[in-house]
């Protein structure tokens, strides 16, 4: 049998010294870590007292307040409603009142307050913009895309002069529909330049109220096609500035016009020229009898004192 070399025999030796200072090696290590860890949870314990105190002393404070979203909502008001300025106590500072006082506001629909130390605040707002001024009973309020109410707390003159330009819609529930018909009118600007007023008639269709005084009876659910026609014959025949009483569409197969009384026809008018439009006269061919719908005058109790009945001849649905 082979003898082991000498290089062998030594390392053997090695071993048998090294494995005792390995075993005490890693039992210091275990005591110290445990030592370690315990102080660890000791000082945790008392890092919480030593925090407030350390924030007592040396005190943070709010250099920068950024706002995003804000347009409608008077800065005075929301910077008052934020309850904070530049050189306060940003620690002492409460996130969660100053939102729900900003939620309070006229114009803000949602509101997020955020505390970035050592001392940025940001407030980010959702405003609720006006979207058309609502006439209901003799009162005038501004109603957003839902058709909730926004009240006019804080509105100055500016913002007054600018709610004058939005559409205005009347009657009850035309709050609710509001947002279908503003935007099919939208997408016809030669029609919504000459719309004034929209009336909501028995909380299922809409009349539109010209600058001219001419009342447009549109379909119930059909706002959309039915502006879109009107737009046509806008820019072929310039219909929304003749001299006419009103224009019935409610009728999918034709389009009904009452001329103005003849006593309040301005004689002078170019547009009676056109005989289509002439009062007792009925659409020739070639004028706007060639869209493929009857034209002529509203018979029986449409001719009523009083303006415009719902119904007119043939009873729609």
């Amino acid at each position: 049998m082979d003898r082991p070399s000498r290089f062998g025999i030594f390392a053997r030796r090695q071993r048998r010294l090294v494995r005792p200072i390995l075993v005490m090696v890693l039992a210091g290590v275990g005591i110290g870590g445990g030592i370690h860890l315990t102080h660890l949870m000791r000082s945790e314990e008392t890092f919480a007292p030593l925090r407030a105190e350390f924030g007592h002393k040396v005190a943070l404070h709010i250099t920068t307040i950024t706002v995003i979203g804000r347009d409608m909502t008077p800065e005075p008001m929301l910077m008052a409603a934020l309850g904070a300025q530049v050189g306060d106590d940003i620690l002492g500072f409460s996130v969660e009142e100053a939102r729900k006082r900003i939620d309070s506001l006229t114009f803000v629909e949602h509101a997020t307050v955020e505390r970035r130390l050592p001392g940025t605040i940001v407030v980010q707002l959702t405003e609720r913009r006006p979207f058309a001024v609502w006439q209901n009973q003799g009162r005038f309020v501004l109603i957003d895309r839902k058709g909730q109410m926004v009240a006019d707390q804080g509105m100055n003159g500016k913002d007054a002069e600018a709610f004058a330009q939005l559409p205005l819609v009347v009657g009850a529930g035309a709050p609710q529909a509001a947002e279908t018909l503003i935007t099919a009118l939208d997408a016809e600007p030669l029609v919504h330049a000459h719309v004034v007023a929209a009336v909501r008639v028995g909380l299922r269709r809409w009349n539109l109220t010209l600058r001219n005084g001419c009342d447009v009876l549109l379909p119930e659910g059909e706002e959309a096609a039915a502006l879109h026609r009107l737009a046509q014959l806008q820019s072929s025949q310039q219909l929304l500035i003749r001299p006419l009483a009103a224009i019935d569409m409610r009728l999918p197969d034709r389009l009904v016009i009452r001329p103005r009384p003849v006593a309040a026809v301005d004689p002078n008018d170019p547009t009676l020229k056109d005989e289509a439009l002439t009062p007792g006269a009925t659409a020739p061919p070639g004028s706007l009898g060639s869209t493929g719908h009857t034209t002529g005058q509203i018979t029986g109790d449409a001719r009523q004192a009083g303006g415009m009945p719902d119904t007119l001849g043939r009873r729609p649905a």
